[in-house]
């Protein structure tokens, strides 16, 4: 029996994509493929492999990338250009890293205080250690 569904490595029509990323109007239904068009205006990083009859098909990196974009702009409400400083930084964190997107970077002051309340934390554990075991 034939399965009707595509392999994991295949490539995915325009409509499919804004099918699998819920890219759709609430009140009509429509699958919104002209913001994965836009964005792929906006965003070198989406290349799709655009074959006769000029239709789009995205690999699945294509589609993490355009995920990530949806995930900063309308989660995370980073504007275009945000996003676009964000996927252009060299350090930049990867796609599939879903502790820490790099979206709010902290600054080095806040790291230092940081360090420093579990510098005293761990020296007061010491302490108590001591106390408690003699």
């Amino acid at each position: 029996m034939k399965n009707n569904y595509k392999d994991e490595t295949a490539y995915k029509t325009i409509g499919e994509t804004a099918k699998e990323l819920d890219l759709v109007d609430k009140k009509t239904g429509l699958l919104q493929t002209h913001t994965i068009r836009y964005w792929e205006s906006q965003f070198k990083q989406i290349k799709p492999n655009i074959r006769a009859g000029r239709r789009r098909y995205y690999s699945n990196k294509d589609i993490k990338i355009i995920n990530y974009i949806k995930l900063l702009l309308r989660e995370k409400g980073l504007t275009i250009n945000g996003v676009k400083k964000l996927l252009n930084e060299k350090d930049s964190h990867s796609i599939d890293d879903t502790v820490n997107l790099g979206v709010y970077k902290s600054d080095l002051k806040s790291n230092k205080v940081i360090k420093d309340k579990v510098k005293k934390i761990s020296k007061i554990a010491k302490e108590l250690k001591k106390i408690t075991n003699g």
